[in-house]
């Protein structure tokens, strides 16, 4: 079993929050952080399962300042 680590962005929407997983596209929901989180690695891993990732390079995650009216 291979061990890799992914991005997780996490927002909220009314009364949910909503935890995605970038590299891979997946999505999942809860009503609390942890069980959104909890959700989107499982249905990471019956992803990673059917569509296995090819070996690539590491993805870098930064921000940036906006101006704007």
């Amino acid at each position: 079993m291979k061990n890799r680590s992914f991005t997780i962005v996490i927002h909220k929407e009314e009364d949910m929050y909503i935890a995605e997983c970038p590299e891979v596209g997946t999505v999942d929901q809860g009503t609390t952080i942890e069980e959104a989180i909890a959700g989107l690695k499982e249905a990471t891993k019956l992803y990673l399962e059917e569509f296995p990732l090819t070996e690539s390079s590491p993805r870098y995650v930064t921000t940036m300042d906006i101006s704007y009216a």
